[in-house]
């Protein structure tokens, strides 16, 4: 079978955040189950990327087009909205689906799209917020003084911490072994956009030490979260984010109550074969 790695949130080769995707493959028997899932931790750690995606075809009257599964280098995850990105970019690029493709996935049923420019529309339950008192050690972990710190609910799982600049969030140089232990699946930093007309509203940062990652490049999930908590500050529900790490993406949001569109391009870097079979 083939594997495929895809940069997300990018137009550009070795940018934005790099995603495993296989399409597991079609025959008698195999439409709707999914191999065993060791196997695809395996292939996830093999592949040492934040997430490899793993899609399946679905039988008629299922609910949905496709199976998707995320997997890190060391769990199974709940949500991902890169590798979501990336998936649908497969299918699109290689002519095994044109319209809207339906996801049956642990956080319910997830929607893409075709959308402008090359880019894929992503439809999304939104994040709820709520407001919690900064965990003890936070500040020390991300060596910077929370503003606010909210929960963003079990789909995502992370700390929203607000700082107080964008000039503090690119700066940030966390403890990750500190920070494990604080956020859940882990901890998004953000802060408003330091000028008007730079192209986005807000930045943020992900760090998700507890699942083996150190520092995700692009986060479409935290995104969720991110565009009720700035529409609520900006008064606007159409906002772009900056996820400012070193490769760097730009996400497109559409907030529209309980859902989220979000939306960008993927380019497919690396295109080779599975040898090692399920």
């Amino acid at each position: 079978m083939r594997i495929r790695i895809v940069d997300a949130f990018t137009d550009r080769p070795f940018s934005g955040n790099p995603a495993g995707v296989v399409l597991l493959p079609d025959g008698p028997g195999a439409s709707g189950t999914w191999p065993d899932e060791s196997w695809m931790q395996r292939v996830a750690a093999e592949v040492n990327l934040s997430e490899t995606a793993f899609v399946t075809s679905l039988p008629a009257g299922a609910g949905a087009d496709r199976g998707l599964r995320w997997f890190t280098p060391v769990a199974e995850v709940a949500m991902c909205g890169h590798a979501t990105l990336a998936a649908a970019h497969v299918l699109y690029s290689t002519g095994q689906a044109a319209g809207p493709v339906r996801f049956a996935t642990r956080s319910g049923v997830l929607t893409t799209a075709p959308g402008e420019n090359g880019c894929v529309v992503m439809d999304f339950p939104t994040a709820p917020l709520t407001p919690l008192p900064a965990p003890p050690g936070l500040a020390g972990a991300l060596g910077a003084r929370p503003v606010s710190v909210h929960d963003t609910g079990p789909d995502v799982g992370d700390l929203l911490v607000e700082l107080g600049s964008e000039k503090e969030v690119r700066e940030l140089a966390p403890d990750h072994a500190a920070l494990a232990p604080l956020g859940g699946r882990g901890v998004v930093v953000t802060a408003r956009a330091a000028r008007d007309g730079a192209g986005y509203d807000f930045v943020s940062r992900a760090f998700f030490p507890a699942l083996g990652i150190a520092e995700d490049p692009v986060t479409g999930s935290a995104h969720t979260a991110l565009a009720p908590f700035w529409a609520a500050r900006l008064g606007r529900q159409t906002l772009t984010g900056l996820q400012a790490s070193a490769r760097t993406g730009l996400v497109r949001l559409a907030l529209a109550g309980n859902r989220t569109q979000l939306s960008g391009p993927a380019v497919t870097v690396i295109d080779g074969e599975l040898l090692a079979g399920r």
